[in-house]
């Protein structure tokens, strides 16, 4: 039931009597008591700012999805992307991809730099072009090893068994360390032969070699001597088993510059998986990899190094004499 209709005494000229108000016009004049009664008190509306704006629209874009889509559209492009419209303003990838491809290009100018240095002569004293990573500074037997050994196609079993040896101990030592120890190893490792190896005692020979190498190291290769000889037995020569990887052709990778070379190839983890399987140890993709850039089955050389073009011509030979 609705609340009976309220008496109120009005002055009029007869005196005061009751008059009856209907409920709408009572309404009315509550909405206009409550109104100010002078409009010049009120305060002028002062233009709202660009903050206050900014503001005005994250609020809105929070309780109003589709207003605030309208709204951030409309925007520059640098505070559409900073509002939290469910819209976002999708910036072009031709800046960050012309950014790369600037980065990549200043890099190679600065490598083309140094290695037109080195062309010169200016880096090194005979004038040769060498690989990036080989640097006046390197050790005089690095540099030996880079320029006489390193991708040349090997194809005697012991030779290929140093290789592998000394590839493995790349997770301890470098290649500065180890070849400056390689006349040590041979004398203890009867000039890697693995037959050789495969005979000796394991006491004397980590009794001998432990200045040299870690235990973990010495009994890999003397494990691995005896897996060698098991694939001797079986292929005929550890070359042979090692070069038909290859197809008995190196690999001319035909780098530029170093970062391009890589740490191992999904041909070094089909033969490390062939190597473990036969039970090798210390023949990781990376080590596998590493033998087969010394042992000459891949041709990592750069193309702007002098060995390069000398690696190819011995693979060019090696392929006429069997042949």
């Amino acid at each position: 039931m609705s609340d009976p209709p309220r008496l109120r005494s009005v002055l009029g000229p007869t005196g005061n009597k009751l008059q009856r108000k209907p409920p709408g016009m009572m309404k009315l004049e509550k909405k206009k008591t409550m109104e100010p009664k002078d409009e010049k008190t009120k305060k002028p509306e002062t233009p709202a700012s660009p903050t206050t704006t900014l503001k005005q629209c994250s609020s809105m874009t929070a309780s109003y999805s589709s207003d605030a889509s309208s709204s951030c559209e409309s925007l520059p492009l640098s505070v559409a992307s900073s509002s939290s419209c469910k819209k976002p303003v999708r910036r072009s990838g031709s800046v960050s991809s012309a950014s790369g491809t600037l980065r990549r290009k200043q890099v190679d100018e600065k490598e083309d730099k140094v290695a037109a240095g080195a062309s010169n002569g200016d880096c090194f004293a005979d004038g040769r072009k060498r690989c990036a990573w080989i640097t006046p500074k390197s050790d005089q037997s690095y540099v030996a090893f880079h320029d006489e050994e390193w991708g040349v196609p090997v194809q005697d079993d012991k030779k290929l068994f140093e290789l592998l040896c000394l590839s493995g101990a790349l997770s301890e030592l470098s290649w500065t360390d180890i070849l400056s120890r390689r006349p040590l190893l041979r004398q203890v490792f009867m000039d890697f032969d693995p037959v050789a190896v495969s005979e000796l005692n394991e006491k004397k020979v980590a009794a001998a070699a432990v200045s040299l190498l870690s235990e973990v190291k010495i009994r890999s290769i003397l494990d691995n001597s005896r897996y060698v000889r098991k694939v001797i037995a079986e292929h005929g020569s550890f070359k042979k088993y090692m070069w038909n990887f290859v197809n008995n052709k190196p690999t001319q990778s035909q780098f530029r510059y170093g970062r391009q070379v890589p740490v191992k190839t999904s041909k070094a983890e089909f033969i490390s998986k062939d190597l473990v399987r036969r039970g090798f140890r210390s023949v990781s993709p990376t080590v596998v990899y590493s033998f087969m850039q010394a042992a000459g089955l891949t041709n990592d050389h750069l193309i702007g190094c002098f060995r390069y073009q000398d690696c190819c011509c011995v693979d060019a030979e090696t392929t006429t004499t069997k042949g």
